[in-house]
């Protein structure tokens, strides 16, 4: 699995390619081939997945019951525009022009690498975003995938033994 860590500041060619950073380029799983497919985020954004954390979503995603309807809609909103990119000899890659309409990016781009994900930002929409209040996919997207392959603890319920007072010596349990 891809464990990206970074912030960079990019600029698009005339041509709407982004040139990845050394940096960033270095951390790519052999695995990727250099393969890469980018779509909306859940903001206003685009996520670039390497090809092989794409399959992991999207093997993530075929795992939904599709007869629920709103599981559809989100698959669907999830998949619309993703396309599929490939680094060129130079290191860049073309970004489609209509999901860079969507993000709002023109010239300039932030790049927010986590986990197995680079999150694409305008500039100000990127500055901005701590203010902002979610959008409605993303409460969507927290009630549809929110819960899947992990259990949240409940602290109270079942307590760090060490954080235990200590029993004074002679007492029972």
């Amino acid at each position: 699995m891809a464990n990206f860590l970074g912030e960079f500041e990019c600029r698009l060619d005339s041509k709407a390619r982004i040139a990845l950073p050394a940096a960033l380029r270095k951390q790519i799983p052999v695995e990727a081939e250099c393969r890469f497919v980018i779509n909306r985020g859940f903001e206003q954004h685009l996520v670039l997945y390497p090809l092989n954390e794409w399959q992991r979503v999207t093997a993530e995603l075929n795992r939904l019951n599709l007869f629920v309807k709103k599981n559809r809609e989100f698959v669907r909103y999830f998949h619309r525009g993703a396309t599929e990119l490939e680094l060129d000899g130079s290191g860049r890659l073309l970004l489609p022009r209509r999901l860079l309409d969507y993000a709002g990016i023109h010239d300039q781009v932030i790049l927010l690498a986590y986990a197995n994900r680079i999150e694409c930002w305008d500039p100000t929409l990127y500055e901005n975003l701590l203010s902002d209040e979610p959008a409605n996919f993303a409460r969507l997207a927290e009630e549809i995938m929110g819960g899947a392959g992990h259990v949240e603890r409940d602290d109270e319920r079942f307590p760090d033994f060490r954080e235990l007072p200590s029993m004074p010596p002679g007492s029972r349990h």
